[in-house]
């Protein structure tokens, strides 16, 4: 199983929030190159970059972040946070991502993401899905649609995606433990997709469960800011 880091950005600093509420913001470092540079010489070979305020905006805009991520490391980035017309797509994947990140246009608009798979390739895409009480949410968490994740996933693997992150709502950065009911469920529903569990970890005993189930990645974020998990600790995981 492979360890993502998370960098979540805000006016261009690298911060976390408690269930995305955006008054709970807490700034771990000015500068995120030099986060991202940390995972980077302890051995960590991925990264998930989240654009906050393009997430609240509806428009990327910290994407000049994922340029100078990507231009001082070799990590491979996946960006998300309002990415919703093509203009932002072109900017990220131009701008030093491997996977463009991609939550709630594909809730809001199959036919756009269906063309994106379809012109791009499915392939530099990271289907992400927030899940409360296995029905698919939108809106920063604050609506919860009838979508349930497993038809959710099911559409979209038929269109070509195999790399999906699943967020429990209820738990992300509540340091209380993943949600490993849901995602051995979905792991049996669909052996063949490469899932990414996110949301809750809290120890190095939540990610040996998670790699016991058989995710294929944990992101990991507030864990680490937190100093709950070392990058030390990481190490019997790190894929080289």
């Amino acid at each position: 199983m492979q360890i993502i880091p998370a960098i979540d950005i805000i006016n261009g600093k690298c911060v976390r929030l408690t269930q995305g509420d955006y008054s709970s913001v807490k700034v771990y470092n000015e500068d995120p190159i030099e986060v991202a540079k940390q995972f980077e010489d302890a051995g960590l070979t991925r990264l998930h970059l989240v654009d906050l305020d393009g997430a609240k905006a509806g428009v990327i805009k910290n994407w000049k972040v994922l340029e100078g991520i990507s231009s001082k490391c070799e990590l491979d980035i996946d960006f998300g946070g309002g990415i919703k017309t093509s203009k932002d797509l072109d900017i990220v994947l131009n701008s030093g991502a491997r996977w463009a990140t991609v939550g709630s246009i594909a809730v809001k608009d199959e036919v756009l993401f269906v063309e994106w798979l379809q012109h791009y390739g499915a392939a530099k895409f990271m289907l992400g899905a927030d899940v409360k009480n296995e029905k698919i949410t939108i809106g920063g968490w604050l609506e919860t649609t009838d979508i349930r994740i497993y038809d959710f996933i099911k559409k979209y693997m038929d269109h070509g995606v195999i790399q999906l992150f699943c967020t429990d709502v209820s738990r992300d950065g509540l340091l209380q433990g993943p949600a490993t009911g849901l995602y051995k469920n979905i792991l049996t529903e669909f052996p063949s997709l490469h899932f990414i569990a996110s949301g809750g970890v809290s120890s190095m005993h939540d990610i040996e469960k998670l790699a016991e189930i058989g995710c294929n990645g944990a992101i990991v974020g507030k864990a680490i800011y937190e100093n709950r998990i070392t990058l030390a600790d990481l190490k019997k995981f790190m894929v080289c």
